[in-house]
């Protein structure tokens, strides 16, 4: 199909559960393209991105094998700002220009898109509707310490590396309290579901 269909971004912070809302609405039947996998893609041997940034970090954060090499990479944009700025300038504008496309493509009534960083400033202009995946810092830190095995103060860094939770909710035009039970969640996720159905057919 040519035009987009209903769109809804899923993102929230590290830790919050968003992986358990988006697959929660998958097996609704709702078509999930995740901006994650998206980039491990487009950083694939003999993809442009990946030569993009070879060329702008070195040949150091690629193994002897040519891959990726995510542990280098990492180092290197966790330390430094303006590295992170520049991968993100090289991979972003990729990203959002798949999930376009695959979004159109899609024949579903509406689709999901799971974007950890989506930001004011992301460039998703063509999203209907903002899902943010809510938590309380402290709730993070303790589930980011048990599943990484991490102690607090890495836990800490992780968070603050990220946008706020209150520049996070600012975005948002639905909300999923995720702190409790996974049958609250269920019942969240299916009453979005019905919302967004009805407000992809009965748009336009």
């Amino acid at each position: 199909m040519s035009e987009l269909p209903f769109v809804v971004a899923v993102t929230g912070g590290i830790a919050s559960g968003k992986s358990a809302v988006t697959v929660r609405f998958a097996r609704l039947g709702v078509p999930v393209i995740d901006a994650d996998l998206i980039a491990r893609e487009l950083v694939e041997p003999g993809e442009p991105a990946l030569q993009a940034i070879a060329e702008r970090f070195g040949a150091g954060v690629l193994t002897h094998t040519g891959q990726l090499d995510r542990r280098a990479l990492r180092g290197i944009i966790f330390a430094d700002t303006t590295a992170r700025l520049d991968l993100e300038a090289i991979l972003h504008p990729r990203i959002r220009s798949c999930m376009h496309e695959r979004a159109r493509n899609s024949d579903a009534a509406y689709v999901v898109l799971a974007i950890p960083l989506l930001t004011a400033s992301s460039g998703y202009t063509w999203i209907d509707r903002v899902l943010v995946v809510d938590v309380a810092e402290a709730v993070q830190i303790e589930r980011l310490m048990r599943r990484d095995g991490v102690d607090e103060a890495s836990a800490r860094a992780a968070l603050a590396a990220q946008i706020s939770r209150a520049e996070r909710l600012a975005l948002a035009d639905d909300v999923i309290d995720n702190s409790g039970r996974l049958d609250d969640l269920d019942a969240q996720v299916t009453a979005l579901h019905e919302g967004y159905l009805h407000a992809a057919t009965s748009r336009g």
